[in-house]
């Protein structure tokens, strides 16, 4: 099984300056739904988003495809 939280953690601090700042936080809401926080230094924001949100887009492409194997929903909230 893979780790959801771990795997974006992991994503997130490969595309941050400062990899220690990198947080997620994992909820199960009432539907199963299982939503991650991720939490980055204010420097590294712009580089989670992207331009016009692109890699925050393909961020949670990934995680989608990754909680499909999992047989779970997933969203991603960036903070």
């Amino acid at each position: 099984m893979v780790n959801l939280s771990e795997t974006l953690a992991d994503l997130a601090r490969a595309i941050v300056d400062d990899p220690d700042s990198v947080k997620v936080t994992e909820k199960v809401t009432d539907n199963g739904t299982v939503v991650l926080e991720l939490s980055v230094a204010p420097d590294d924001m712009g580089k989670v988003i992207g331009r016009q949100g692109r890699i925050a887009k393909a961020i949670r492409q990934l995680m989608k495809v990754a909680a499909t194997n999992c047989d779970k929903k997933v969203t991603v909230d960036i903070r």
